[in-house]
């Protein structure tokens, strides 16, 4: 295998002039999706402009799979909407919760990871697919806490979950690096949960330590000990598409491009090799 995966950007507000003047040499663009519910404007005529020259990818950070109280199917209606304007590359979301009845609470907070959480969010997902009539992917999100009575590690829930449901996973590299910095849990065999098969997407980005945390900022060039880590996935799964996510303290657009670049390279460097 030698072929290089195709390798993405994160489309935000800050980049829309550059991308729209410079149409920068990037395989495909990922958006968050909540910023394009709506039926006009600004945001989505961009996004209809550049869906021309790019595959797009939606990525949610609003339906809150895991919420006992708070997933609504009228959010998941102007998903749909949204994918039949754009005909998405991916759809993916993050396995976690957000909401209660009351208030959407604009977090992607951690689930408890047993087997009744495993059957919500298998309902959830099945739920989900057959309206969008596509396998959705699922993200493991960073976390700051686990609970007590966690029976699954992370990877494994998602693991199960793809077996369950036929989702497939987005792999987020730099979320496993901070776990495993603020838990103490083994990033590289966390990778062995998964076959080749439901791995459909990996996620690459920046973080900060702060003080004994490791934070997901989502505002800094992809650290040493993620790269290292994104190649050991290469090495597993093959050429799976790559996004660069940068959310805050954000860049020019050419720094993303050149993130874009050295995953390009590296992952030639790994697939040739192996």
């Amino acid at each position: 295998m030698n072929a290089s995966p195709p390798i993405g950007i994160g489309l935000r507000g800050a980049h829309y002039r550059a991308m729209l003047d410079t149409r920068p040499s990037v395989d495909w663009l990922e958006v968050h999706t909540e910023n394009y519910l709506a039926d006009g404007g600004w945001d989505l005529h961009v996004l209809q402009t550049l869906r021309a020259d790019y595959p797009v990818a939606l990525h949610g950070v609003g339906l809150g799979i895991g919420s006992v109280h708070g997933f609504s199917m009228a959010h998941v209606e102007r998903i749909a909407k949204l994918a039949e304007r754009i005909e998405p590359l991916f759809i993916s979301e993050h396995l976690c919760w957000g909401a209660t009845a009351e208030a959407v609470l604009n977090e992607l907070l951690p689930l408890p990871l047993n087997t009744t959480t495993l059957a919500l969010v298998c309902e959830r997902v099945e739920r989900l697919q057959e309206r969008l009539a596509r396998p959705i992917l699922l993200e493991n999100v960073s976390t700051y806490l686990r609970f007590a009575g966690d029976t699954f590690g992370e990877t494994q829930f998602l693991a199960e979950l793809t077996r369950r449901t036929g989702c497939g996973v987005l792999l987020d590299i730099n979320n496993l690096y901070v776990n495993q910095c603020n838990h103490g849990e083994d990033a590289w065999r966390a990778l062995d949960a998964f076959t080749p098969e439901m791995v459909r997407e990996l996620h690459l980005a920046g973080h900060e330590v702060d003080g004994e945390l490791v934070v997901d900022h989502h505002g800094a060039p992809v650290a040493a000990p993620v790269w290292d880590l994104y190649a050991q996935a290469l090495r597993r799964f093959g050429a799976v598409p790559t996004l660069i996510e940068w959310d805050t303290q954000l860049p020019p657009l050419d720094t993303l491009v050149d993130e874009a670049r050295h995953a390009r390279e590296l992952s030639r460097e790994i697939l040739v090799d192996h």
